[in-house]
């Protein structure tokens, strides 16, 4: 390992530097198992130190502690001294963490478990429905179809309940409750999405809990012969805006005053409940609570209740899915401890504790109530008591019955022992739902704020006074509110509710099921009494159960939640949550990778795998895109960088993080291999060997041509040519690229001369100061055309039509990609040699020079790129031999055959005939100059020249190459993409 010097240090070396340090002198070395201690000869002994003092100076590195295993981008893990600075001292960079933002609330006002958890999940679910709605339900659905839908909630509510405690049991819940652990566990495109649904649905179910109120405070002030304006919908809307602003104002006060409003409305919940079943024990104290339905406990009127009674009302012809979804709501508040866990001492011992307990009270007080006001009220009553005596109380055949329990939401008040108190009741009931509903919306919107996953929500995060309290949120959350609240129809909001808790509870569920199906290995969650499976069935019973309810207001919330999820999708937020999602990506890619490698191989299967010598890719723009475009979304592309020099870690991950950070700005699905301490040849075949696993390997090495082989060392023309001939060693293609003027343009990235463009931007807006480390220069010298395997040749546009493409593209009309140091522009020659492969001709060409037969490769490439949308303008054109000249139709006729077998779409095909013709003197003569300066002389290494003796045996096949490049320059010259085969 490098030490930050050049020095090299074996693990005995490193192992017995430690060894004689004075921490080690009194140590056994039996049983010891040492990983990274201190070699710091100058530290004092333990007996210098004291007992004390030794624990804490002996050694360099960090002991445990809970803080360094925590989120990397949330807190800085403890940092290892690295071997350079244990051996040298030299202090080498660190890599810097992006903190994360997770809003837990900033309160220094922390809730137990009955406090934070039962109190308010009990008053959620002792809503508006107990005391104004229930009676209904019973009415309609009967005694036994009330105890299923209070069944079915239970059941739903208890399986949410056990996945959500192993959710918030498995590491460290913070503020955002809900939104919080499906974003953690999901990912962000779930969380996100649902915590904005989950968050509205919050914000409506305040306004329904706060017309429920407002529907009680009527009917009290009716029996009252009191109204404000009409006693109806315009006096709801009146009270209820009243009201919502005093308990936004209650809530933005602080957590503590809204803990207190809660602790005395539960204990009015609580008297009012023991007032409604003393009342109904006690039996009726008057002939008028009898006229009005109330006629006490009985078996004969129990069994009356207890079938279902279905009947048009609220506007509606009823059901059980109508009355379901009615009833439905006031079951969703199993989440208002969750929704504060930020505000949490323990979020992981109280949410599973609270929330259980909170379930099974109330659920047996809902039980109870409908066997309650099933055994003891009517349906019908007239409410006359002269009724009683002639039995005609219940029959309401004829005329209007305004009592019993299909007509009246009073029943309760009538059946209790003093009406008032059920009205208290009533009014805690409601309002402390209300309360818990508009705190935890805030809360919500503000940890969607610090997570950036929505721009429009950071606006709203913002944390006021010592608290920090999202006083914005409130205000969001009051317009929202308060806009519902106009409605002023509570039946009408309730199914609306149903359908957004029962969509964020299936996700719940689902995200049990997934991390324990995929089990990641960060999945422990303490709490031990859930089931998978179980939590998968909770998945499917609340989707289902939402589509029964309705399922247009079903897809309604979907497509809501699918927008939501594609937005997040689109923006790729940077987090990094560990979800379970990323988990399921790792397995199912490996199991597919195993399964890839056991498929045997076909030719219609086979894919141009790449490996590209592309050293840094954003010194290399145009070779880059040339490659993506050939393996885009569809084969491997693998980017490799040889560095000579042996590099550190923190040079190695700077290297690698620079490229990924090119290759994700530019859309580019490739990998980054780097290899450094080795030789240029070395690192090609350690490349060829390593890159890959399986059948998902590279079987194509694609490069740079070397434009400067004239003036290069022998050596470098040598590793070059070696590298040439290890592709083929390892049974792989070979294509090598080629463009007028080079592709390396790492010396305008060193200089600082890059500027950004918004037409280009895209392509190039990450390159960066990085040094070029491979075998090609930006020489614009011709030095002779050189036939190569897959011998590739662009041809330039025009300064004009350059122009003209940027006056349309970019908003600036003359604005340039590049510009010098000084701020002047740089030619456009260089300007569309960066993006040579990215735009090209609508109606060019691609010349394909199929001379032998190569299996199909220079064929294929140049198909693929049609394909694509940049060159799907080009036209194909096809270039073949003819053995023999009196045979020119037939060999035309068996090329154009296999093209069509091939099923290859070409614009034109031509023969070639006339290869063997001898090239023209002048094209003799320049050849005769390139090789000139590598001619035989005295004094020269035999592997340094041609010999005579070799042109003397090459000559005809030198001849051959020199007509075929004739043969280039007269038929593709002005070709956009040239791809050849030519067999050495």
């Amino acid at each position: 390992m490098d030490g930050g010097s050049g020095s090299r240090f074996s693990v005995r070396q490193v192992m017995e530097s430690r060894r004689r340090s004075s921490f080690m002198a009194d140590v056994p070395e039996n049983g010891v198992l040492e990983t990274s201690m201190s070699a710091d000869p100058e530290q004092p002994t333990p007996a210098q130190m004291g007992p004390r003092r030794s624990l804490v100076h002996m050694t360099r590195e960090a002991l445990p502690r809970m803080a360094n295993y925590r989120n990397l981008r949330s807190f800085r893990a403890a940092q290892r001294p690295t071997l350079g600075e244990l051996h040298e001292g030299v202090k080498e960079a660190k890599e810097e963490d992006t903190g994360e933002i997770q809003g837990g609330g900033g309160h220094h006002f922390k809730l137990g478990w009955i406090q934070g958890v039962l109190i308010p999940v009990l008053l959620n679910i002792w809503g508006v429905m107990l005391f104004l709605r229930l009676s209904w339900v019973v009415a309609q659905a009967g005694i036994i179809m009330s105890l299923v839908i209070i069944g079915i909630s239970a059941a739903v509510c208890v399986i949410t309940t056990l996945s959500l405690s192993a959710i918030s049991t498995n590491g460290e819940v913070k503020g955002g409750g809900i939104y919080y652990m499906i974003s953690r566990c999901l990912g962000p495109e779930f969380g996100a999405s649902v915590g904005i649904v989950f968050a509205f649905a919050n914000a409506v179910a305040a306004s329904m809990n706060t017309i429920g109120f407002c529907d009680s405070l009527n009917d009290l002030l009716k029996s009252h012969g009191l109204k404000i304006i009409d006693g109806g919908i315009n006096d709801v809307r009146i009270i209820g805006m009243v009201a919502l602003v005093i308990m936004i104002i209650i809530c933005a006060v602080g957590m503590d005053w809204e803990v207190k409003a809660q602790n005395v409305l539960v204990v009015i919940i609580s008297g009012a409940i023991v007032d409604f079943i003393v009342g109904t024990l006690r039996g009726p104290e008057s002939d008028e609570e009898v006229a009005k339905g109330f006629p006490g406990l009985s078996l004969d009127l129990f069994n009356k209740n207890l079938g279902t009674d279905y009947r048009f009302s609220e506007g509606v012809n009823q059901d059980f899915f109508s009355v379901f979804a009615i009833y439905f709501p006031s079951v969703t508040g199993i989440q208002a401890g969750a929704n504060i866990s930020g505000d949490l001492k323990d979020p992981a011992s109280a949410i599973p504790k609270g929330t259980l307990l909170a379930v099974a009270i109330s659920m047996f007080s809902y039980g109870l109530f409908v066997l309650l006001a099933g055994g003891g009220a009517m349906r019908d009553a007239s409410g006359v008591i002269g009724d009683i005596a002639n039995g005609t109380v219940a029959d309401c055949m004829g005329r209007h019955c305004a009592y019993g329990l299909q007509n009246s939401y009073s029943v309760m008040q009538l059946m209790s022992v003093w009406g008032p108190f059920i009205y208290a009741g009533c009014f805690a009931a409601t309002l402390s739902t209300a309360l818990t509903n508009l705190l935890s919306v805030p809360r919500l919107v503000r940890a969607l704020g610090y997570d950036k996953i929505y721009p429009g929500f950071i606006f709203f995060s913002k944390g006021y006074t010592k608290k920090d309290e999202p006083f914005r949120g409130y205000v969001l959350t009051f317009f929202i509110s308060g806009a519902f609240l106009l409605i002023a129809e509570l039946n009408v909001i309730a199914p609306l509710i149903s359908n957004f808790y029962l969509a964020s509870y299936a996700l719940i569920n689902f995200c049990t099921f997934h991390a324990a199906f995929v089990k990641p290995i960060g999945w422990r969650p303490t709490f031990r009494f859930y089931n998978k499976w179980l939590s998968l069935l909770g998945f499917v019973a609340c989707v289902s159960i939402m589509f029964l309810i309705s399922w247009v207001t079903s897809l309604i919330t979907y497509v809501i939640i699918l927008a939501l999820y594609l937005i997040v999708v689109y923006r790729k937020p940077d987090v990094n949550w560990g979800s379970s999602t990323e988990a399921q990506t790792y397995s199912t890619t490996l199991n597919s990778v195993y399964l890839l490698d056991q498929t045997n191989e076909h030719v219609k299967n086979y894919r141009p795998q790449i490996l590209l010598l592309s050293g840094n890719p954003t010194s290399r723009p145009a070779i880059m895109q040339l490659a993506s475009q050939i393996t885009k979304n569809h084969s491997l592309l693998v980017c490799g960088k040889i560095s000579e020099q042996e590099l550190n870690y923190s040079q190695r991950s700077g290297c690698i993080k620079e490229a990924q950070k090119f290759l994700q700005a530019n859309k580019i699905r490739a990998f980054f291999k780097l290899v450094d301490g080795l030789k240029f040849e070395q690192g090609v075949r350690g490349l060829l060997q390593a890159a890959g696993f399986g059948k998902l390997r590279p079987n194509l090495l694609l490069l740079g041509f070397k434009n400067e082989w004239l003036l290069a060392p022998n050596k470098e023309l040598h590793e070059y040519f070696t590298v040439l001939h290890e592709a083929f060693d390892f049974r792989m293609g070979l294509a090598i690229l080629r463009v007028r003027g080079g592709l390396d343009y790492s010396k305008f990235t060193e200089s600082g001369e890059v500027a950004s463009n918004p037409h280009l931007e895209a392509k190039v807006k990450s390159l960066a100061r990085v040094a070029s480390d491979t075998f090609i220069n930006l020489s614009g010298a011709e030095p002779g055309v050189q036939s190569q395997p897959n011998y590739v040749k662009a041809v330039e546009r025009t300064p004009q039509e350059i122009l003209s493409k940027k006056k349309k593209k970019a908003s600036t009309p003359e604005r340039n990609l590049f510009s010098s140091a000084q701020g002047s522009p740089l030619s456009h020659d260089i300007m569309q040699r960066v993006a040579i492969f990215d735009s090209p001709p609508r109606n060019g060409t691609i010349d394909v020079w199929w001379l032998y037969d190569d299996g199909g490769l220079t064929l294929l490439l140049p198909y693929i790129l049609t394909t694509r949308s940049n060159w799907s303008g080009c036209r194909l054109r096809i270039f073949a031999l003819v053995n023999k000249k009196d045979e020119f139709e037939v060999e035309e006729r068996n090329m154009a055959s296999l093209l069509s077998k091939f099923r290859i779409d070409y614009s034109s095909l031509t023969m070639i005939n006339n290869i063997s013709d001898r090239p023209h003197p002048s094209t003799v003569m320049q050849f005769e100059e390139i090789i000139k300066p590598f001619r035989e002389r005295p004094g020269a290494a035999d592997e340094d020249v041609i010999k005579a003796s070799e042109l003397v045996s090459l000559q005809h096949k030198t001849e051959r190459q020199l007509r075929l490049r004739e043969l280039l320059l007269q038929h593709s010259k002005d070709a956009n993409l040239i791809v050849m085969y030519d067999a050495k």
